[in-house]
């Protein structure tokens, strides 16, 4: 098995799991058998790009966030990705004008911090 395979795996779990799916939700939006998404999050098979466009879309994600590595990363890089992954998720759902105050409420909490 590639690096890159599992690598690619690994992270369409984590995207995965942040949005609350199932491996079973996840193939059925994606139009594609459950096996074969736990076989493509272990890296164990070689899959063409029209299936990772299938589970990029179902998972609503673009290929630069899936790219994206925790290999060279400190365990606060990781704990801020896997934050910015939920708040993505969470944002997802949500209109123009609810994302406009939820960014606001964000700078607002960032200042309390500082």
């Amino acid at each position: 098995m590639t690096e890159l395979r599992k690598q690619m795996g690994t992270r369409i779990r984590a995207i995965r799991n942040a949005k609350g799916l199932t491996q079973q939700k996840l193939a059925d939006i994606a139009s594609l058998d459950y096996r074969y998404i736990g076989a493509l999050e272990r890296g164990e098979r070689n899959f063409s790009i029209d299936t990772l466009e299938k589970v990029l879309t179902a998972l609503n994600v673009s290929i630069s966030e899936l790219m994206f590595s925790k290999e060279h990363m400190t365990t606060d890089e990781t704990i801020r990705q896997e934050a910015i992954d939920e708040f993505v998720t969470l944002t997802s759902r949500l209109n123009e004008e609810q994302i406009g105050i939820l960014r606001r409420v964000s700078k607002e909490v960032s200042r309390a911090f500082d």
